[in-house]
């Protein structure tokens, strides 16, 4: 069932949650949120309430909506040849991760024809129910660069060209610009994660632009090179890290620089899973041999680094680069727990952090005072197992409570 975004009440009250607000480490038994106008009025321990439209929680587990902050709306590796199928088949897929997964955000990092910015604004007008969505436009590599057989490449070579590039993406209404500044995972043979794509003078104009006009980059570096320099060059996020060093780690946490891991690109193969999500996830994706092969023999160096940036306490944030949209960001916190981080740090890195990359970290990402009450209503504890964190009960956008499936 669900409610239109329309009918908004002016006091809402949620009562009896556990609730996990995003800031904490330790949960709250008994609290009860008031929403007022779509944000977060109050939080409080019990009480006596009143309000116009009030929901017990009969002691489910209340969240801040999850983010899933590396997401190209793509479902599946096959990618449809029509425009018109992939914009259809784009939304349903974000719309799906709403109601199905408690996504209620994502942070979009290559896409063709700008229709994460066509999505972003049919989803802000109230019209389509499906998430809040920061829209990268075109991810940018050269020729001869990382997925150039996707839709959403633009491949472009000298200075020139990046600069002219980085204005279209702005003029076409995108948050951030992405840069793929080495290889990957998947990709063709000669698209290796250890080789680095861009020329010095490429990187300065790529960096210089985007500092004239005040937009953020998000930079694909997957090598230790890559990353320092687009540490230097003064990166909003490093974006997969297979390969880092002490160096690069340690100047990431100087600076703050965030870092968004996607363990599901090199953890996610047969030799590999362990439940059935995992297993579905497989079943959908049908990754070619190759690909499984070049996964298996990353994941070793990708898991090193992920446990070294959760010793530097890194601002990590979940993001999964896979579909369908409503299980990746699960599937990535599961694996963020399989290779060490607790339950509550996977929570916060869906949440908080996740937020805070994608620039809205002051609006969305946590339950406190004056935020926007995106939230979400679990069945069982994800602190016990992580996995919980699929049992779905209700979601609420702007206070609204869009999705019950209780």
């Amino acid at each position: 069932r669900s409610r239109g975004l329309g009918d908004v009440y002016k006091r809402q009250v949620l009562k009896n949650a556990n609730l996990i607000d995003g800031v904490s480490d330790q949960p709250r038994e008994g609290a009860t949120i008031i929403i007022d106008n779509g944000k977060i009025a109050d939080v409080m321990s019990g009480g006596s309430v009143s309000g116009e439209f009030i929901i017990d929680c009969q002691g489910g587990w209340l969240l801040p909506g999850l983010w899933d902050a590396h997401v190209h709306l793509s479902p599946f590796f096959d990618t449809p040849d029509d425009p018109i199928e992939r914009a259809i088949l784009y939304g349903h897929n974000a719309m799906l991760a709403l109601s199905e997964g408690g996504i209620t955000g994502l942070r979009v990092v290559g896409i063709d024809q700008w229709l994460d910015v066509v999505w972003k604004n049919a989803f802000a007008s109230g019209k389509y129910l499906g998430p809040r969505i920061l829209a990268g436009g075109h991810f940018i590599t050269t020729t001869a660069g990382h997925a150039i057989t996707h839709p959403a490449a633009k491949e472009v070579d000298g200075p020139v060209e990046f600069a002219r590039a980085i204005r279209e993406e702005i003029k076409h209404g995108v948050d951030h610009i992405k840069l793929n500044l080495t290889g990957g995972i998947m990709g063709a043979d000669w698209d290796r994660h250890w080789h680095n794509f861009l020329l010095e003078e490429e990187m300065e104009e790529a960096f210089r632009i985007s500092r004239q006009r005040d937009i953020k980059i998000v930079a694909h570096a997957a090598n230790p090179k890559a990353v320092k320099d687009a540490v230097i060059a003064g990166a909003h996020s490093i974006e997969h890290g297979y390969i880092m060093d002490e160096e690069g780690v340690q100047m990431m946490s100087e600076r703050g620089t965030y870092f968004v891991p996607t363990l599901c690109i090199s953890h996610l193969t047969p030799k590999q899973v362990t439940n059935k999500w995992e297993h579905e996830y497989l079943e959908l994706a049908k990754i070619p041999d190759r690909l499984v092969g070049r996964a298996d023999d990353a994941m070793p160096q990708h898991r090193e680094w992920f446990q070294a940036a959760l010793r530097s306490n890194l601002k990590m944030a979940v993001g999964s680069d896979i579909g369908p949209l409503k299980d990746g960001a699960l599937l990535e916190m599961g694996l963020w727990v399989r290779d060490g981080a607790t339950p509550m740090q996977a929570i916060h890195g869906a949440t908080r952090i996740a937020a805070e990359v994608s620039g809205v970290g002051t609006q969305f990402g946590t339950v406190e005072f004056g935020k926007i009450a995106d939230l979400i209503v679990l069945a069982d504890n994800p602190l016990d197992d992580i996995n919980n964190i699929r049992s779905l009960q209700m979601v609420f956008k702007e206070g609204v409570l869009v999705v019950d499936k209780r």
